[in-house]
């Protein structure tokens, strides 16, 4: 596909959780708890207010039309009145703000001379006062990772959201932990660029050694348009490899919602406000959701067959949009005449509906089934996206699915959602203060040290650069542990033991030091660190571990193993000369079981067989 012909533009937004030790405007600790453990929960009830000029934000004017607004809360001993909104926030934690400003530095951006902190309204239910605090912290950057760079446009320091355990329950324990909010200029041109671009970013924010990892701890937002498209903004995408994928069934969507406008245009097909309530109609359906239904409302579309059960995305049609905009008054969904008859409903019940709404053979008919009200609601907002369709594409903020494909979420944000926070005062950003930040070792610049300077093999050197225990690995090395064995412990090694099930988490980094240091000071050997981590893990200290697994070996005790072997095997070590050496070591290290290194007993083999042969 010929990316610059369709004129694609393409911006990524990335939220990342900081490694802080508190969270952003409260003492609270950042650790992230188990359900099980909340000590206690509450409700709140969210609406939208108005914004200083008069308006209410068009995203929470869509939330609204959800009926039941009641968000049920968890919280923890490590929350606090701040999380419940009962108490006024603490001032911006200063370790978060000095972390987003060393990331501004390092994407070469202007810094703000005040951070002043804004509330963005927010009655999703994942902020319990019913908006989020976030603040400007620099503009204008750039970064070298596709010809030209990527601009940045904005870093922003905010608070995380709760965390959604299910349906309207959040658990409090994420809600106020410090997060960066990245913003690109629409530099990309090519769904692979958007891939190259976030994982860039990630890459710089992780070599600051100060970031969380793992499922969840960095989130990208995609804003993709085309040419004659709409800015959409897709919301979610926590797998980098899958970026590209959505970028493309993006593209394709928007393709299609073109050709069904063109089409639309062409037929000169209309929208029906008419609404018609077929209940009775349905009154002895085998469809089961018809059947139990309090009002069944169907409208038509004129013009419309074939259209909404079209394709637009892989698993996603037109008639899959104008449900996501029905399902905001709680309906489960709707049944249209492209699909029908199924789900339980006859072709007979099919031709009675198309003659009691006076629908054409070129016309699409959309049925409801739910209370009256909820029915009534759900079929304003079918009408409302079937008129979207003759101006093609909607901006929208959309979230991501399984593999790629996206659903309509709400409406993009408009301006009334800011405004001013009152409780937290301004930070000031003195140029002594910018000039003083220092930029840390990115990890490409470690991966390349890694290979050139200590030796490691290229690959074992990118997977230790990228590690979650890199800062290990460097404390390990400058205590003396030879590179190569402490990288292949923390990468290789820790990676097979939590494969066959070894509790790794468990293992602190001072066990797994001590463990390297013991290889290197001779009193265990290499081939025995799997099994001394998998007992400490099982808690034993190294000591005990080293005792039981590795205990020392004299000259005199390896002296009498590897003789015996030798004899053992004297025809075949006669026969083999030197040779033999290969076979011998495996015997050999199977009797030493991991006490004693094997350039150690290579070398001790070497000396017996010369004395034989």
């Amino acid at each position: 596909m010929d990316y610059e012909d369709i004129g694609l533009m393409a911006g990524i937004e990335i939220h990342q959780q900081l490694d802080t030790k508190e969270k952003l405007f409260c003492r609270c600790p950042t650790k992230l708890r188990d359900v099980s453990e909340k000590n206690g929960e509450f409700k709140r009830y969210l609406r939208a207010t108005e914004s200083e000029m008069g308006e209410i934000d068009r995203a929470a004017k869509e939330e609204m039309k959800k009926q039941d607004r009641i968000y049920t809360y968890y919280e923890y001993d490590t929350t606090c009145l701040v999380e419940n909104d009962e108490e006024p926030p603490a001032p911006m934690n200063p370790e978060a703000v000095e972390l987003a400003l060393t990331m501004a530095k390092m994407m070469d951006m202007s810094p703000v001379g005040q951070v002043h902190v804004m509330r963005k309204l927010v009655i999703d239910g994942s902020n319990t006062s019913g908006f989020q605090r976030t603040s400007l912290v620099a503009l204008n950057g750039r970064i070298p990772c596709i010809p030209g760079g990527a601009g940045i446009e904005s870093i922003c320091l905010e608070e995380e959201a709760a965390q959604r355990v299910e349906g309207d329950l959040f658990s409090l324990d994420r809600l106020g932990i410090p997060l960066a909010e990245i913003t690109t200029a629409p530099d990309m041109k090519t769904p692979e660029q958007v891939k190259e671009v976030a994982a860039y970013i990630g890459m710089l924010l992780r070599s600051t050694g100060r970031v969380k990892r793992g499922i969840g701890t960095i989130r990208q937002d995609v804003n993709i348009s085309i040419r004659g498209g709409a800015r959409v903004e897709i919301k979610g995408v926590q797998d980098l490899n899958l970026i590209d994928e959505v970028v493309r069934r993006e593209i394709l969507r928007q393709q299609n919602l073109l050709f069904i406008r063109d089409e639309l245009i062409k037929r000169e097909a209309s929208v029906s406000d008419e609404i018609f309530d077929v209940t009775e109609l349905f009154k002895d359906t085998g469809s089961a959701i018809l059947k139990k239904a309090k009002s069944i409302l169907a409208v038509r579309l004129l013009g419309f067959n074939g259209l909404v059960g079209k394709e637009i995305q892989p698993g996603r049609r037109l008639g899959s949009e104008m449900s996501d905009y029905a399902k905001k008054c709680g309906v489960g969904g709707l049944f249209h005449t492209d699909e029908l008859p199924a789900y339980g409903v006859s072709e007979e019940e099919v031709i009675k509906l198309r003659g009691f709404t006076n629908a054409n053979p070129g016309d699409c008919v959309i049925l409801v089934a739910d209370t009256k009200k909820r029915a009534q609601c759900a079929i304003g907002q079918i009408l409302m996206r079937a008129e979207m369709a003759f101006s093609g594409v909607p901006e929208e903020t959309r979230k991501m699915l399984e593999e790629g494909s996206t659903s309509y979420m709400r409406p993009l944000p408009g301006a009334a959602r800011m405004y001013p926070e009152t409780d937290v005062l301004p930070v000031d950003i003195t140029d002594e203060y910018w000039e003083e930040l220092r930029i840390p070792e990115l990890i490409t610049e470690k991966e390349k040290r890694f290979a050139e300077e200590m030796g490691l093999d290229p690959a074992l050197a990118k997977n230790i650069a990228y590690s979650v225990r890199r800062p290990l690995f460097e404390i390990a090395v400058s205590k003396g542990v030879k590179p190569n064995l402490a990288a292949r412990t923390l990468y290789s090694t820790l990676r097979e033991l939590k494969r066959d099930g070894v509790d790794t988490v468990s293992l602190s980094d001072a066990d797994i030091l001590e463990i390297m240091l013991a290889v290197e000071a001779e009193k265990a050997a290499k081939e025995a660190v799997p099994d001394l981590l998998r007992a400490v893990s099982k808690g034993d200290s190294v000591a005990s571990a080293i005792e039981k697994i590795a205990p020392s070996v004299s000259e005199e005790e390896l002296s009498e193993v590897v003789s015996a072997v030798i004899n053992e095997r004297i025809d075949f070590v006669k026969e083999q000369g030197m040779r033999a050496l290969g076979p011998l070591m495996g015997v050999v290290m199977k009797e030493m079981r991991g006490r004693v290194d094997g350039k150690v007993i290579s070398e001790a083999l070497k000396n017996e067989l010369k004395k034989v042969l």
